[in-house]
């Protein structure tokens, strides 16, 4: 039987890397969990995230005529979110079913769009701070200004799609299926522990470690400057930025915490069958919050500006007349 997490360890088998006492272990209790909690709360998430970041992709394509830094990297993050969330309805169903009938291609590509996405949701959400960093922090600089350029953009845009391929390519090319004694599997393969550990590693420092810290160092400049000016809106401004550092660091951090000792518990800490159960168990809360972030990206980043609603509004009115008839 295998694990039905589409974390670093994509339905890895368990006895992959544990002895013999870890191969008596009762896993049962976990499967049965995973097989009505998983579904349940995968297309849960699917369904709320899809629908806002499709209608954030609708309102920049239809009404945003020129392409400014901050809306193509905005465009990215939500095409990111939806590459991601692509892929849950595949770990949703082999959660429920137990089994991966979908074929070895389909293998490599629900792992491609799972991990493109996770990645690249991070990344443009990295690229998206540090543009709002340069805007207000160096908005006199001219090295800056020259910089956001439509031309410089696209170069951005560009760097950063590869780095994410970068990331996800290990995982990518280690996803294979394979027949088990309970059926078709479909899992990232490491060929060592020591792979494992390094993506395990990998997912905590690109993550969490380097998102975190580059959050906030920018918005710790980007405050005071905030501050000092007299629109009323700065408080509105310096909300919205502990709510987007608060919620990053909430939504996970447990996650990469768990992750960091699945790798302790994978190179022999904390190695009992109960720490196997427990570990196995707190992924899948933990993992569920994470991926809820890309519902809210939508909320955070784009529709708490007015102007953004409005087009959001104006949108659904023509899409759905009879919805918006006064009363």
């Amino acid at each position: 039987m295998a694990s039905f997490f589409p974390t670093m360890e994509t339905t890895l088998n368990y006895t992959d890397y544990i002895d013999s006492e870890q191969m008596a272990c009762n896993m049962n209790i976990v499967w049965n969990f995973s097989r009505v909690f998983l579904p349940t709360l995968y297309s849960i998430v699917f369904i709320v995230g899809f629908v806002g970041n499709a209608l954030v992709l609708c309102v920049l394509v239809k009404y945003h005529k020129r392409s400014k830094v901050t809306d193509v990297c905005l465009f990215n993050l939500a095409l990111s979110d939806l590459l991601f969330l692509i892929s849950l309805p595949f770990w949703a169903h082999y959660a429920a079913v137990s089994e991966w009938i979908f074929g070895s291609f389909m293998c490599h590509a629900v792992t491609a769009l799972y991990m493109l996405g996770f990645y690249g949701s991070i990344f443009f959400m990295i690229l998206m701070t540090i543009d709002r960093y340069t805007i207000i922090v160096h908005a006199h600089t001219s090295l800056f200004s020259k910089y956001r350029s439509v031309r410089a953009s696209i170069v951005l845009i560009l760097f950063t799609w590869a780095l994410n391929l970068g990331a996800s390519l290990p995982n990518i090319s280690f996803s294979q299926v394979k027949n088990d004694t309970n059926g078709w599997t479909c899992g990232v393969e490491y060929p060592g522990i020591e792979w494992m550990s390094f993506s395990y590693i990998e997912m905590n420092v690109l993550g969490l470690i380097i998102p975190l810290s580059v959050m906030v160092f920018c918005y710790s400049r980007i405050v005071p400057i905030l501050m000092t000016m007299k629109s009323q809106k700065k408080h509105k401004a310096v909300r919205l930025i502990l709510v987007l550092v608060i919620v990053f660091f909430l939504f996970w951090t447990p996650y990469n915490i768990v992750l960091f000792m699945k790798v302790l518990h994978r190179l022999g800490y904390m190695n009992t069958c109960q720490w196997e159960q427990d570990l196995n168990m707190a992924t899948q809360w933990v993992e569920t919050i994470a991926f809820s972030h890309c519902c809210l990206n939508p909320i955070i980043y784009a529709f708490v500006g007015q102007k953004f609603r409005n087009l959001v509004l104006k949108l659904l009115k023509e899409w759905f007349p009879l919805c918006f008839v006064a009363v």
